[in-house]
């Protein structure tokens, strides 16, 4: 088994990676995806967002 993460400021662009990485696969490589998204506020009050994905497949 193998893992790969993605980790994009925006959600789209973990969409977009994802969907490319998964496009590479086939359908009995595919295990799982774990999903996570964090906030947090910089010293001027703007949030920070990080959309993260794992998958896990068969190499």
């Amino acid at each position: 088994m193998k893992v790969a993460i993605f980790d994009e400021e925006h959600e789209k662009d973990l969409q977009n990676e994802v969907n490319q990485f998964l496009k590479e696969l086939s359908d009995n490589q595919f295990i799982d995806i774990k999903y996570t998204v964090s906030a947090v506020c910089d010293p001027t009050g703007e949030q920070l967002y990080c959309f993260s994905a794992m998958i896990i497949y068969r190499k």
